[in-house]
């Protein structure tokens, strides 16, 4: 295996856009990569039943491989038909590995659809285990005063609102031994000058699993976050220009993006046994970028 296996794609990557969020990844050159071929599954996660949100691509598709190759049902939720060609890669990606699967397209920023897609999800599962909150927007400015009152609720909408409602319904079915993880970022504790709002989201996702886990550690309900830095996902040329999508993670320690492969195994330790005696923590993927508390 070579020394950084991740480094010769990283190099690959060319300044490139898509007119959109949600970005596709079908049309990312290279592809990210979502299957680590050396990650073996050890059964951690048999019989449970988990959704992932912006689970058709990105760290979500990372996140609902590495689920399944440890034994887990798998339902993903996706925002925009243009996605449907990545969801349904998705999906047979976790029927490849073995676990059931289930494709819902929805827009959760609305209460009522959250609602509407954990009963899909224990209509067709008959439980849920593990919630990962993982969809996000993210829409740059440079000026406080480029960012509209539309943008703003947009924004809080997707990444906050629509995690706080979907977790609200999701509890209605979880028990003691089930899990949430959240997506946080390096954002929310570095900054970013030019992701104001987005940050600002991250930072709410942080104190909220933070506070979430205090609130259900008698349940024995744990919450915890990870915080990815710069990773190859459809939200980066759907984001940003050509010249930061050739630029983004260079100025990491480690010198280059991340890959979705390489937070994967971060969510399957938060959601397995194995971080039994962790709650209201997160863990760091970035290459080096944030030192902390």
């Amino acid at each position: 295996m070579p020394k950084d296996p991740y480094e010769k794609i990283d190099k690959q990557v060319q300044g490139q856009t898509q007119p959109q969020q949600p970005g596709v990844e079908a049309e990312m050159e290279p592809a990210p990569i979502y299957d680590d071929e050396h990650y073996k599954g050890s059964g951690k996660l048999q019989g449970k039943n988990a959704l992932i949100t912006g689970g058709d691509s990105g760290i979500g598709r990372a996140v609902a491989v590495a689920f399944a190759k440890e034994g887990a049902n798998v339902a993903i939720a996706y925002l925009d038909e243009q996605e449907d060609i990545d969801a349904d890669k998705t999906v047979k990606l976790i029927e490849k590995y073995g676990g059931k699967a289930l494709k819902i397209r929805i827009d959760i920023s609305e209460e009522e659809y959250c609602e509407q897609l954990i009963d899909e999800v224990i209509n067709t599962f008959g439980s849920l285990n593990i919630l990962v909150n993982n969809a996000g927007k993210q829409f740059p400015q440079d000026d406080i005063s480029a960012i509209s009152a539309d943008q703003l609720r947009e924004t809080f909408d997707t990444n906050f609102f629509g995690l706080f409602y979907l977790t609200k319904a999701a509890l209605n079915h979880m028990t003691k031994g089930d899990t949430i993880i959240n997506t946080s970022s390096i954002t929310a504790y570095n900054g970013s000058a030019g992701l104001m709002d987005y940050s600002a989201t991250k930072g709410a996702i942080t104190s909220f699993t933070r506070s979430l886990a205090l609130n259900l550690a008698m349940k024995g309900i744990r919450v915890n976050a990870v915080a990815p830095g710069p990773i190859w996902t459809p939200l980066i040329p759907a984001t940003f220009d050509k010249q930061k999508v050739q630029q983004h993670g260079a100025d990491t320690p480690v010198k280059r993006r991340g890959q979705p492969a390489e937070n994967a195994p971060a969510y399957v330790f938060l959601a397995s046994q194995d971080s039994s005696y962790m709650t209201g923590q997160t863990i760091h993927v970035d290459g080096g970028d944030f030192v902390g508390s």
